[in-house]
């Protein structure tokens, strides 16, 4: 276990987060590897309730304000924000489209470590996420689509285990 993990566990304890904090924070923390696609369809599935909506989205929205050494909370937040829009309850995307401005700030990201340019998928991914946003047709099509595609991976993995 490294000291990062050991570290981000007292603080879950110390602050007193809810399971759905802990899992948001995991999902977008400082590790270098982003978040894994059942932690976020943990996360997904936490969005169609309403309290836990509210302590997913507050964390997501804390995260998309950090800056600097923190670069990979923002550019996680906005992985796991595009997923959550995409099969998350409808409320995310209409609370994205509220706070469109601070998505579309992303588009400006700048921080450079180790000489690279680390806001780069940053600023690619702010784009993507308000382009999705403000076209309501390719919403549709792309929740649709994603739906669908897990409707077949339950079933497979429902008969595959009879």
């Amino acid at each position: 276990m490294s000291i990062s993990t050991i570290r981000r566990q007292v603080k879950n304890v110390a602050y007193n987060f809810s399971d759905a904090q802990v899992k948001v924070r995991e999902a977008t923390c400082n590790d270098p590897w982003g978040p894994s696609t059942a932690l976020m369809s943990e996360i997904s599935d936490l969005t169609n309730n309403p309290m836990a909506f509210t302590e997913v989205m507050s964390i997501i929205w804390k995260r998309l304000n950090d800056s600097g050494k923190n670069w990979r909370h923002v550019y996680k937040s906005l992985v796991l924000l595009d997923f959550l829009i995409k099969c998350g309850n409808d409320k995310v995307s209409q609370q994205c489209r509220e706070n469109i401005f601070t998505i579309e700030t992303l588009k400006d990201f700048q921080h450079i470590e180790d000489n690279r340019d680390q806001g780069l998928n940053i600023r690619e991914k702010a784009k993507q996420i308000t382009a999705l946003l403000t076209d309501e047709e390719r919403l549709k099509n792309e929740r649709t689509r994603f739906m669908l595609t897990r409707t077949k991976l339950v079933l497979t993995i429902f008969f595959h285990t009879q």
